[in-house]
């Protein structure tokens, strides 16, 4: 009997496409007996074309009626009446369905030998290059994961052998009219994705068979899954294959396991979006959650299992042998990663390595210079002086002064803390014995830290083996950098040692959502230790956005960090009128250093050029002679970054330059910006965190610059020679500075790690909120008064808030008084405000002044209170002297509130924490090369190469 074939035609919006799909329909050599034209709401020429074809009937579907696949071709199927639907054949097509000539002719053939078979399915090609396929044959994984089984591959015959399979896809299908209105048509549950699938697992499980014609031929884009030529984005691909996953499971699984499914929905859309974390898929999380909601609700899912179980006849393991095992579906992605690297598609990078080019041997010789620049360090339990301070003596303490809590700085307040304060909690926890070791092994290893980091940036701008030596060198003793190390400003140093990574992995990041996150990481990290260099790097970050508008995505999200760090703060300097404190430096509150612009543009930070003008005076030559001389020095430097705009790579050079340009503006703005006040000195930001950026950008310069010399001269001897004179002179700058701890120049000293001196140290353990007063004399002859808590403040303890604050409180007017009183002679009886500020001693400590203003306050202050008979004098400690409060404060103050003591410090500690894992999982690095996998059907081409994770 002779087989009737009516073919479907479905189009929307398809005009680009749907020419070349009617004439391939009009040369079959095996004509359809009737050709159904569905438009389904099309707004181009799609339906003016089908009414030109002229098909046995042309039906319009409304701009608002369903527009999957599925539901058109279900709407032309049940208007057209069957007068024999066994003996009648659906030959389904869209309008990027271009069948060869003889495709219907053979997909016929090989049903008519087969009573059996209920759906055949062609051999689907890509569109724009016929000899690959695009599909030819669909599967699922036990998890129900759908699977194509054959997908980009270059069309060889090697696949020719196969005919039984699970599914096919709906481009091309043809079906037996009587099964597919037994089995319902397409399930209308599905989003186009896995509707051809579905049908033939329900036509399987009704006791049919599916087979592929691997001679039948149909070009294809994929309209059949999303109808109309929409382009989707590789998230909104996933989230709608993974709507098609959770609905086919919910229809499969068995009746009493429905509650368990329905349950997990959620759980695992958290555990996925964690892998897709891991994976550097960010943008497939609002998918998951919204595929979840949908299966969640989804209303169809009762409709669909009384269809599937209405036409099933046979059990699961029907069809479980047609299923791909966990085995083959990891034995399919190897082989996909072996046809990947022979394809060339991952080449070894061709720079040399970071041993084999002499990077780490940098690093070894930096880390010996760091050893003896800080010897008289080695072997201290902490450092101090200039801003730094001991840190908390445990783990639980440093994590306690993170978020929103009480702050026990002078007469204490509650607000927020620094985010500087999270990163030296981090930092300290390496080394959580004893944390302040930290800030001790950080100085030791800071000029190594530098060289590496250099290394691998320089290494980006240039393939030469030598030049990032060179950059490696001349960023270890830059000398802003050495400055800061010695006068004890942790955060510059900090930012220092990161810039480098942080501007390889910025660009990078328009490439890696991996690279984007750690750019998003230290970002953050040096906002938080230098917030100075906040405004410069988001200029860069948005220069970088506009050159590479296709990066914008992965960019995007680089602030997002440090604006959930800064939130907190942010608001409380604002509602203080004090927008300007954000740039305050953390940390211990300290006299900035130069001011001056020259000083500045030669790379010192504070006066005395780096130690250059005490070594000129014990010369006895003129104060100029040292401008003179660190200003030849710096001339190889100078004259190489000029040189770098006139030789090859200047698309290099000229944004190293205008980076070297924000350094120094940040600097000179910087040094003029007042927000610190120590006692009635207000402090500038500290220059030398700008003054890096701006060594970064020449840095940059000099690279490129050298480069081209060595390629202008084909054996680099001049490049070579102007290398190593840069480094010998940048040395030569550095020097007095590398040397200080041994000259006793440096800020910095080594500690025992106690702020108070022992007799205060050992009743603090019994009574942690006893209060010291610590008076010390300045060179202006005033008298600062500071109260300590305990064992004192520690450096993670440190606030801006209470460095940058313009009022003062009723506590420190009481304070302020108190000292005032007890530093003269009178008949002031301070016991009251002994009581009610909580004090057990109190200490007059030995100023850093020697003027003789300060001596005089000293001796009068001493003399005060040895004739007060409310304190007792204890004598001489490490610290000052000593007087204890005679009768001991009775009434200790109440629990200070933690950081998780209120909601609003457990809401700030929980969003940042949440934030800052999400960044820290994206930035982890889960392959060293990109990875293809087994393309699957709910994702289309493939066009990413990573693992999935199938629940």
């Amino acid at each position: 009997m002779r087989q009737r074939v009516t073919a479907v035609l479905v189009a929307r919006d398809g005009s680009d496409t749907l020419e070349r799909t009617l004439a391939a329909l009009k040369a079959q050599t095996r004509a359809p007996d009737v050709v159904v034209a569905v438009d389904a709401g099309s707004q181009d020429s799609s339906e003016a074309m089908l009414a030109a074809f002229g098909p046995t009937r042309l039906t319009a579907l409304p701009l608002k009626a369903p527009t999957t696949f599925g539901a058109a071709v279900g709407h032309a199927v049940g208007a057209e009446q069957s007068e024999d639907p066994e003996a009648e054949w659906l030959w389904l097509l869209a309008h990027d369905s271009a069948p060869r000539p003889e495709t219907l002719e053979r997909l016929l053939a090989a049903v008519e030998i087969a009573p059996s078979v209920a759906v055949a399915g062609p051999k689907v090609m890509d569109w724009s290059r016929p000899d690959v396929i695009a599909d030819f044959g669909q599967s699922m994984t036990s998890l129900g994961a759908s699977v194509s089984l054959v997908q980009g591959e270059l069309d060889q015959a090697q696949h020719d052998v196969s005919e039984d399979v699970l599914g096919v896809a709906a481009t091309g299908m043809l079906v037996r009219r009587s099964v597919f209105e037994q089995l319902g048509g397409f399930d209308p549950g599905l989003p186009g994705i896995d509707s051809g699938l579905d049908l033939c697992v329900r036509a399987r499980l009704a006791g049919h068979r599916v087979i592929v014609v691997p001679a039948a031929k149909v070009s294809s884009i994929g309209a059949p899954e999303i109808l109309g030529n929409e382009v989707l984005s590789p998230a909104r691909r996933a989230r709608l294959a993974r709507v098609a996953q959770l609905h086919r499971r919910l229809v499969y699984a068995p009746a009493p396991a429905i509650p368990i499914h329905w349950l997990s929905l959620l759980p695992l859309a958290l555990l996925r979006s964690v892998w897709h974390l891991l994976a550097k898929r960010p943008g497939r999380i609002p998918g998951e959650f919204a595929a979840a909601f949908t299966a969640a609700f989804d209303g169809r899912v009762a409709g669909a299992r009384r269809n599937l179980a209405r036409g099933k006849r046979l059990g699961w393991s029907a069809i479980a042998p047609l299923r791909v095992t966990v085995a083959e579906v990891r034995e399919r992605r190897g082989q996909a990663r072996e046809a990947f690297s022979a394809s060339g598609a991952t080449v070894d990078d061709p720079r040399i390595g970071y041993l084999g080019g002499g990077g780490l041997w940098v690093a070894v010789f930096a880390a010996i210079a760091g050893v003896i620049m800080f010897m008289p360090l080695l072997g201290a339990q902490a450092v101090m002086g200039g801003g730094l301070l001991p840190l908390s003596p445990t783990i639980g303490d440093l994590w306690s002064n993170v978020g929103v809590g009480w702050r026990d700085i002078g007469t204490g307040f509650f607000g927020p803390a620094d985010p500087f304060a999270a990163v030296l909690t981090v930092i300290a926890s390496l080394t959580f014995w004893n944390p302040s070791l930290s800030i001790l092994a950080l100085h030791v290893l800071a000029l190594p830290l530098a060289s590496a980091t250099a290394w691998f940036a320089a290494r980006r701008l240039t393939r030469s083996p030598w030049i990032p030596l060179v950059a490696s060198v001349l960023w270890a003793i830059a000398p802003p950098f050495v400055a800061s190390l010695m006068s004890g400003h942790l955060g510059a140093v900090i930012s220092h040692i990161l810039l480098p990574w942080f501007v390889l992995a910025l660009l990078k990041g328009a490439r890696s959502i991996s690279a984007s996150a750690t750019a998003t990481l230290l970002f953050a990290v040096i906002a938080a230790c230098t917030p100075v260099l906040a405004p410069g790097l988001l200029l860069g970050w948005i220069a970088w956005m506009v050159g590479n508008p296709r990066s914008i995505p992965r960019l995007i999200g680089v602030p997002v960090l440090a604006v959930v760090l800064f939130a907190p703060l942010a608001i409380e300097q604002f509602l203080r009128g004090t927008p300007l404190a954000l740039f305050a430096d953390p940390g211990a509150p300290t006299i900035a250093g130069a001011t001056s612009g020259w000083h500045l543009a030669l790379f010192s930070p504070s006066e005395g050029l780096g130690g250059w003008a005490d070594a000129v005076s014990r010369l006895s030559l003129p104060g100029t002679a040292a401008h003179i001389t660190v200003a030849a020095l710096l001339a190889p430097i100078a004259v190489l970054a000029l040189l770098s705009l006139m030789l090859p790579g200047t698309r290099r050079s000229v944004p190293a330059l205008a980076v070297a340009l924000l350094g120094l503006v940040t600097a000179v703005a910087g040094s003029r910006v007042m927000v610190t006040g120590l006692g009635d000195t207000a402090v500038p930001i500290w220059p030398g965190s700008g003054l890096s950026l701006f060594w970064l950008g020449l840095l940059g310069a000099v690279v490129v610059a050298l480069e081209g010399l060595a390629v202008a001269e084909r054996r680099g001897r001049l490049a070579g020679v102007a290398g190593v004179v840069a480094s010998v002179a940048v040395l030569a700058v550095a020097m007095p500075q590398l040397l200080a701890m041994h000259l006793g120049t440096a800020r910095i000293h080594a500690s025992d790690g106690r702020l108070v001196p022992a007799v205060v140290d050992a009743e603090a353990r019994t009574s942690p909120q006893i209060g010291t007063l610590v008076l010390t004399p300045t060179a202006e002859g005033a008298l600062l008064a500071n109260l300590q808590r305990g064992t004192g403040a520690t450096l993670d303890a440190q606030s801006t808030l209470a460095s940058t604050a313009q009022e003062v409180t009723s506590d420190e007017e009481t304070l302020a008084e108190l000292a005032g009183n007890l530093a003269s002679r009178g008949d002031y009886e301070p016991q009251s405000d002994f009581e009610r500020l909580f004090i057990g001693f109190v200490v007059l400590a030995a100023g850093e002044s020697s003027e003789h203003a300060a001596t005089a306050v000293a001796q009068r202050t001493s003399d005060s209170l040895d004739g007060r008979a409310d304190v007792t004098a204890v004598g001489q400690t490490d610290v000052g002297l000593l007087w204890r409060v005679t009768e001991r404060p009775s009434a200790e103050p109440e629990t200070r509130v933690g950081n998780l003591d209120t909601l609003e410090g457990r809401v700030v500690l929980g969003v940042q924490g949440g934030v800052a894992l999400i960044v820290l999982l994206l930035a982890v690095p889960t392959r060293r090369h990109a990875k293809p996998r087994m393309q699957t059907l709910d994702e289309g081409p493939a066009t990413t190469f990573d693992e999935d994770l199938d629940d």
